[in-house]
């Protein structure tokens, strides 16, 4: 592929046997991959690609950074768990599922506080609330909203879900969704160490990679 130097704000397109591009805007070109970047240094590249072979080749280019976060970086990282009493039986379950998880990927009980609050609508502030103190680099966030006879569940619902979000962006800090939302009892308990695993467990190894993520890659 060609290459070529210009100032800071040179927008640049790297092509095979490709026309350069009209009014510094999209070309689309059938059956053709490309991406456009407008950069200021020589780490960034836009490129089009047009078969699987270049694309593979360029993916594994030293140029190209991946960052992940790792569950074998555990120690040290501090994590808040926030959960709602009702539903408890659920809730119970799905919290002991993240501590297990928790211990086995050497996070100290030390580095764990647990908060309960009375249900799912009010994890969202909480969360929020720690994650803006500094303490924690990961929220985990259970609870369990199943479908009724009213509509009561999808204000809950997505309240929950979108409470969750908010206290990520606002406060920075990784929080995680871990709010079952069932249409009935047997799927919530399926999943709170049934046939269809602990998905506290599940939300406690995406929390640690999280905060792994924030800490180790994206300072």
């Amino acid at each position: 592929m060609a290459s070529a130097s210009a100032s800071a704000s040179t927008r640049w397109f790297v092509q095979s046997r490709l026309p350069p591009p009209r009014n510094n805007g999209l070309h689309r070109l059938p059956n053709t991959l490309l991406s456009l970047s407008s950069f200021s240094s020589s780490k960034a590249v836009a490129i089009a690609i047009s078969n699987p072979t270049e694309r593979k080749r360029f993916a594994q280019t030293a140029a190209v950074r991946h960052l992940v976060g790792s569950v074998t970086t555990a120690h040290g990282l501090r994590f808040a768990v926030v959960v709602a009493r009702f539903n408890e039986i659920i809730t119970k379950p799905l919290l002991e599922g993240a501590l297990t998880t928790f211990h086995n990927y050497s996070v100290q009980e030390e580095d764990i506080d647990v908060v309960w609050v009375p249900g799912s609508f009010e994890i969202g502030v909480v969360a929020q609330k720690l994650g803006s103190s500094g303490r924690y680099h990961a929220v985990l966030c259970i609870g369990a909203v199943i479908r009724g006879d009213t509509t009561h569940y999808d204000a809950v619902a997505n309240s929950a879900a979108s409470g969750v979000l908010s206290a990520g962006l606002k406060s920075g800090v990784p929080c995680i969704f871990g709010v079952l939302t069932c249409d009935n009892m047997e799927q919530a308990l399926n999943r709170a160490g049934g046939k269809s695993g602990n998905k506290g467990a599940e939300a406690a190894l995406t929390a640690i990679e999280m905060a792994s993520l924030f800490v180790h890659q994206l300072k």
